[in-house]
């Protein structure tokens, strides 16, 4: 066994989880659950030490101690819920609070899919064969996090959308977190099917209402099939008594479309995955990024495009912005097959500091093992533009103004391709609050 520094979410961990096998209906994912147990239990959480995690320190998350089963009660008010609205009254969506789905809270006018809560889900002999088909067949088995997921996940949803359906509406889904008395961990599951020809829009975000600590590790599976589109909005502005890493895994088919956006604004620490595999020819996948942190936070994007096919175009824009103590990581790979000719990757990070205590670590990653491909990627750190600054002062706009304002026209490009108004203009409006700037929409 390898060395296991000793940490108390660890023990925790490996003590609870046969009461929580013991505390669940279902059972047939009983040994895969006990598998990822025993592969977690023999690696340990990542240090340091590990090249992955070699910039991002999770020990404050790992040392604190968790309750594992949250309280389900709990007293949010419609005042309270409607804040966290986009404003987006023509939307879906799904509400989660401390696990469990609440559908008084929800508004699902979708129809022809299937959708239900994972657990639900896990409990409906009906979805045995879809689950057996899909579930953890793209995420990736050698991460702590994933087993870790694999061996807990009880919340989170799965949506099966069919053949030439297209979906409307966006669908917001809220996880939150409330009136809990001790430190709560989540291990949030998410499943989304998108067959031939199909459609559909997810925004995501995760909310905690207390002063105690929540620490969500959440895993999303997505298989995009022939001709169709999936986007996948990740909203992250949680408070600083929060952790969230969250591990996504997109698998697409010829001629598909699928686009994961990450906008980060809150939360203490804050790690995102993101793996792409490609498995057919004219695939396009898009990824962008945009992060503003300050105080002592960190925000850690680690992305891997897997190119196993050719004819193929994917693109990756993630924009960072750093002031006071903020730590930002950016990793991103791409991985050109040798048969994958003619393969278009783009890949740029781009980050400003704001303050001599912010820093940035950051690692763009070619693999090209063809040669018929046209591939780039790049990264810069800097200030701003201090030609830019004049100029705007030169015509009566005062310093923080004008710092917010290129700030703002270096940010913005990384959400062009959001086509849901009510979300670009929320990423707008937090832009302009992290700024201290007012900016008309």
């Amino acid at each position: 066994m390898a060395e296991i520094a000793v940490m108390a979410l660890y023990d925790q961990i490996i003590d609870n989880h046969g009461e929580f096998l013991e505390s669940l209906r279902h059972r047939f994912l009983d040994e895969d659950r006990k598998s990822a147990i025993q592969k977690f239990e023999s690696i340990g959480f990542p240090t340091k030490k590990d090249e992955e995690y070699k910039y991002t320190n999770i020990k404050e998350i790992t040392e604190k101690n968790y309750n594992f089963f949250p309280k389900e009660s709990h007293n949010i008010t419609k005042e309270q819920f409607d804040q966290l609205h986009l404003g987006e009254e023509n939307f879906d969506w799904i509400v989660f609070v401390n696990g469990k789905l609440h559908k008084e809270l929800s508004k699902v006018s979708i129809e022809n899919v299937e959708f239900l809560s994972f657990n639900y889900a896990l409990n409906d002999e009906n979805h045995k064969e879809v689950f057996d088909k899909y579930f953890n067949t793209i995420a990736d088995g050698n991460s702590a996090f994933t087993d870790l997921n694999l061996a807990y996940c009880k919340y989170g949803f799965f949506l099966k959308v069919p053949k030439n359906v297209v979906i409307e509406k966006p669908i917001h889904v809220f996880y939150i977190s409330q009136n809990q008395e001790e430190n709560t961990f989540y291990n949030t599951r998410n499943l989304l099917i998108v067959e031939d020809g199909a459609k559909v829009e997810i925004i995501e975000s995760h909310h905690n209402f207390d002063d105690t600590f929540v620490l969500t590790n959440s895993v999303t599976e997505i298989f995009t099939y022939p001709n169709a589109k999936a986007d996948w909005h990740k909203l992250q502005n949680d408070n600083h008594t929060s952790y969230l890493v969250d591990s996504t895994f997109a698998k697409q088919e010829k001629d598909s479309l699928t686009t994961v956006n990450t906008f980060t604004f809150g939360g203490k620490l804050v790690r995102n995955n993101l793996d792409f595999i490609h498995n057919g020819s004219n695939i396009n996948s898009f990824m962008n990024g945009i992060t503003i942190i300050g105080k002592d936070q960190l925000v850690d994007h680690h992305t891997a495009v897997h190119h196993k096919t050719p004819n193929c175009e994917s693109y990756q824009n993630y924009k960072g912005i750093f002031k006071d103590n903020a730590h930002g990581v950016f990793n991103g790979k791409v991985f050109v097959d040798k048969i994958a000719q003619k393969t278009n990757a783009y890949q740029q990070n781009n980050n400003v500091l704001l303050s001599e205590g912010a820093t940035i670590d950051t690692k763009p990653q070619l693999e090209i093992f063809a040669d018929d491909v046209k591939c780039s990627h790049g990264c810069t750190v800097g200030q701003l533009n201090e030609d830019a600054l004049f100029y705007l002062r030169a015509r009566g706009i005062s310093k923080k103004e004008a710092q917010a304002l290129l700030l703002y026209a270096f940010a913005n490009d990384a959400m062009q391709n959001i086509d849901i108004e009510p979300l670009k203009e929320k990423v707008s409006k937090l832009l302009a609050e992290k700024l201290n700037v007012d900016i008309e929409f």
